[in-house]
């Protein structure tokens, strides 16, 4: 199956998430576990931001277990994608000096926005045990989606 009807089928799985479950959180979490079905989506997480501590805090995820549970906006991938509030997609994070390593089997990453009207309220973060895993395919997707999923913030 091309990557453009997988994600297709991934947008429809997330829709169906968004109309029947009624807890935002479990939906957040199913929609993690639907997200890492796809290839090189080894860890797949929400961080939700504490703007006035200027700090992420890690939501629900699949993958690996990390210690980075709360991250202050300017550190890392996550925390400079919520300073500027704009999507991060790094090929290989080997080559990044502000990076926070949560394995050592991370080698790409990709870090989306959420707004809820207007205002930053969260961040998918997805990481790859493969070098340049994510694109401008996956970056328009995925972008596509955090826009859908902002009513569970």
């Amino acid at each position: 199956m091309d990557k453009e009807r997988l994600f297709q089928r991934i947008e429809k799985e997330i829709d169906s998430v968004l109309t029947e479950e009624q807890s935002p959180k479990l939906a957040r979490k199913k929609i993690c576990e639907i997200l890492s079905k796809l290839s090189g989506y080894d860890w797949v997480g929400f961080y939700v931001a504490d703007k006035e501590k200027k700090l992420l805090r890690l939501d629900q995820f699949v993958g690996e277990p990390t210690e980075h549970v709360g991250i202050p906006f300017g550190k890392g991938i996550c925390g400079q994608s919520a300073e500027s509030e704009s999507t991060f997609l790094v090929p290989d994070v080997s080559k990044e000096s502000n990076y926070l390593a949560c394995s050592l089997k991370v080698k790409s990453e990709i870090v989306i926005p959420i707004f809820k009207s207007g205002i930053f309220v969260a961040q998918l973060d997805i990481d790859s045990h493969q070098k340049s895993n994510f694109g401008t395919d996956d970056r328009k997707f995925l972008e596509r989606i955090c826009e859908k999923i902002s009513i569970l913030f």
